[in-house]
């Protein structure tokens, strides 16, 4: 039927490969980080152990394979199966079969890292497992090389990167005032969660250049995002200048994949005439051109099936219905952040940093060999992957990898060191864990058990050029207070 010609998008083909192919790419690190830390975070013998929780999140009713039976091997399991299905879909396989088969894989993603994420607690509770949830589910509705991509689906894209970037900027309007006399960046490059390479560098900019960067951001999330869904060629330049500053963002710090992710959802808007014109070695006509697996296979002329688009169009409309939800919060003067009205975690609403952090506080934990620990006890500092510490080390750059230990520590002085998980975790310190000690980037007793720990609260700040070319420090770091005095094994305690 003539009609149904609207819901294909042919003419997309270029999108749906970054589409499908990136976000597998995310989920692909999802898995490995969950592979490298959980079982020392959240594990059998973790900081905040699995099948201790399990019982009060039976009673959430919140959907996780971990529900009946948690073990590390059976979490091991998961993420050996998520990679295997997301190095699949980067591939193309999945895609050479019906619409049906790269459907099956990306639902498989959602339901293997969302049993994952439920039981995450706070080592989870960030607002890019909801985002590569939700971009995860819709993605899967994308078809295969046989159908064009279903154009309902590319515009959920787009609404979801709306909500993306229009949530975050609304909540910096709300939020703090420094977002409103465009100073936030005086501070943000110096107390970001996790400093990269070149976040020094931005912090030393003139301030002049930090609030013109404050202005770019309104721009880029207050005003970019309606023209998504503009026609042709504009919504590929507001896509562009979406991708533009993201790519800015990555460079300036360690957000794990939540930019990547916005980058990525940005390619929803991208035409192939458009991306042709950008890049010439992108065909026009992707399948004409024997471009992608599935050339000749119909997706350049052919319509999709009538079973396939009502699949597309019931998907569209649950979406449609969910999202009421989040457009409800957007329009509040209390807006929520990082929010999921369902358990399902679809039709999310989004948003970071409303207030910017004006000096960086950091937790350093100490430990000792000596019987007395007293202030002449020889204190060594144990040194994280990814947060600062050693004041002479260059930050590096980690993301779209998470490193949730050292996220974690950043909350620390925003709320209190008493943690459970923390106080947890100097307890795996002084039993010399190995799974927890893999996390660490330094343990300056090589396995050995210390007698007794303690922590420091130590204020941070960016050296200036001229104190980096006499100290050879990038930080200049004060001590404040001892934040936990020092701690030790009760006798008799033996090790896990």
């Amino acid at each position: 039927m003539e009609w149904t010609a609207w819901f294909d998008a042919p003419e997309y083909e270029f999108a749906r490969q970054v589409l499908q192919r990136g976000i597998a790419t995310i989920f692909f690190v999802a898995f490995l980080s969950c592979l490298n830390q959980f079982p020392a975070l959240l594990g059998e013998r973790g900081l905040l152990p699995v099948p201790d929780y399990v019982d009060s999140f039976r009673r959430r009713r919140r959907p996780s394979l971990f529900l009946w039976r948690y073990s590390d091997r059976l979490l091991r399991w998961v993420c050996g199966s998520g990679m295997a299905i997301a190095a699949a879909i980067v591939a193309g396989l999945p895609q050479l079969g019906p619409p049906w088969l790269p459907m099956i894989a990306f639902l498989s993603l959602w339901l293997l890292y969302m049993s994952i994420v439920n039981v995450g607690q706070t080592f989870y509770g960030f607002g890019w497992e909801m985002l590569l949830l939700e971009a995860g589910f819709i993605v899967a509705f994308l078809g295969s090389d046989q159908t064009p991509p279903p154009r309902t689906i590319l515009i959920l894209l787009a609404w979801l990167l709306f909500r993306l970037e229009f949530g975050a900027g609304m909540i910096k309007i709300r939020g703090g005032s420094e977002w409103r006399d465009l100073t936030a960046l005086y501070y943000h490059h110096e107390t970001q969660p996790m400093p990269g390479p070149l976040s020094r560098q931005a912090h030393l900019l003139p301030k002049p250049l930090h609030r013109m960067e404050v202005l770019g951001n309104h721009f880029a999330q207050l005003v970019v995002p309606f023209f998504l869904f503009a026609p042709q060629p504009l919504a590929s330049i507001a896509a562009g200048i979406v991708i533009f500053t993201q790519l800015w963002l990555v460079a300036s710090g360690n957000f794990a994949w939540l930019n990547w992710m916005a980058i990525l959802l940005a390619f929803a808007a991208v035409s192939d005439p458009v991306a042709h014109a950008v890049l010439p070695v992108i065909p026009l006509d992707w399948h004409a051109s024997g471009s992608g697996a599935g050339a000749g296979a119909g997706a350049g002329g052919a319509q999709a099936p009538v079973w396939w688009l009502a699949v597309v169009l019931a998907v569209t409309l649950l979406l449609l219905v969910l999202s009421y939800w989040p457009v409800r919060n957007l329009l509040q003067h209390r807006q929520l952040m990082n929010a999921s009205f369902n358990r399902w975690q679809l039709g999310n609403t989004y948003g970071a940093f409303g207030t910017v952090t004006k000096m960086r506080i950091e937790i350093v934990v100490e430990g000792t060999l000596d019987a007395e620990p007293d202030d002449d006890s020889d204190w060594r500092e144990y040194g994280f992957r990814g947060k600062p510490g050693d004041v002479r080390r260059l930050p590096r750059q980690w993301a779209p990898y998470h490193l949730r230990l050292d996220w974690l520590m950043w909350f620390l002085p925003l709320r209190t060191v008493h943690e459970e998980w923390f106080y947890a975790f100097l307890a795996k310190l002084l039993e010399a864990d190995e799974p927890v000690l893999r996390l660490l980037r330094q343990d300056p007793f090589d396995g050995a058990r210390p007698r007794w720990v303690r922590v420091h609260s130590y204020l941070y700040r960016f050296a200036s050029r001229a104190e980096y070319r006499e100290t050879g420090q990038r930080w200049i770091r004060t001590l404040l207070y001892e934040a936990i005095p020092p701690l030790s094994l009760p006798p008799g305690h033996r090790r896990h």
